[in-house]
């Protein structure tokens, strides 16, 4: 096990098993941590420099969101997702954002769609930075918050375990070749068609942006070995 980028490891006063975990999701966004491929806790633990105790639970709170599975007496392996299983994912995500996005372009307010507008451009930024994981904490930040506007606390936590489950596979290999940053854009033009009470408009948008997505799974290519990635 080569060591994990340890600048992943967020500095709050959250507990150590969050930051964990949230660790363990930047790595398997980043392509550290590979589908199929079985981990130890022990393993990940020296690669954190912790004891092995937080890691367990971390990796327990990825198995509830379905990101990885328990290996009985050798550790959790990352799950592999089929096409099959991203084209439900989206499916449903449309099924629940694309009428969402309607319903809020007509209910919310101006100033309520305008406070989105520095995370829509704070994902921009991050494209064309090449931060991958500020692109997708801001990219769900964004979401669930305009999600938020419907006033449905159980919808924007049904949608936010469905992006947990369906990570963007091969986003090292899609960041080299420039091709995030027109993902990126759609959240702006969404939140200007969405200012302008544009309903249909907005959810063709949206309609768009999830195929969008969908079409970046397709394409992405597995990510190219890392010196971080050593043997398992």
């Amino acid at each position: 096990m080569g060591q994990l980028k340890r600048h992943h490891l967020i500095t709050t006063q959250e507990r150590l098993r969050d930051q964990v975990a949230y660790a363990l999701r930047a790595a398997l966004v980043a392509g550290e941590l590979r589908p199929g491929n079985v981990y130890s806790a022990p393993g990940l633990a020296a690669d954190f420099g912790i004891s092995a105790t937080p890691v367990r639970e971390a990796m327990l709170d990825l198995a509830r969101e379905g990101l990885v599975e328990p290996v009985r007496n050798k550790g959790f392996r990352i799950t592999e997702f089929s096409e099959r299983d991203l084209d439900q994912y989206t499916e449903l995500r449309a099924l629940i954002e694309v009428p969402t996005v309607g319903r809020i372009t007509e209910t919310a307010t101006r100033e309520e769609l305008e406070k989105l507008r520095p995370l829509a451009e704070e994902i921009v930024t991050h494209a064309r930075e090449h931060n991958l994981i500020g692109y997708l904490d801001a990219d769900r930040r964004f979401h669930l918050a305009l999600l938020g506007l419907a006033k449905n606390q159980r919808l924007v936590e049904t949608v936010e375990d469905l992006r947990k489950r369906s990570r963007l596979y091969g986003l090292s290999g899609l960041d080299e070749q420039g091709r995030l940053i027109s993902s990126a854009h759609e959240h702006i033009e969404l939140l200007d068609l969405m200012v302008a009470g544009s309903r249909q408009s907005a959810e063709d948008c949206m309609t768009r942006h999830l195929g969008h997505v969908r079409s970046l799974w397709a394409k992405g290519e597995e990510p190219r070995p890392r010196a971080v990635l050593g043997r398992r």
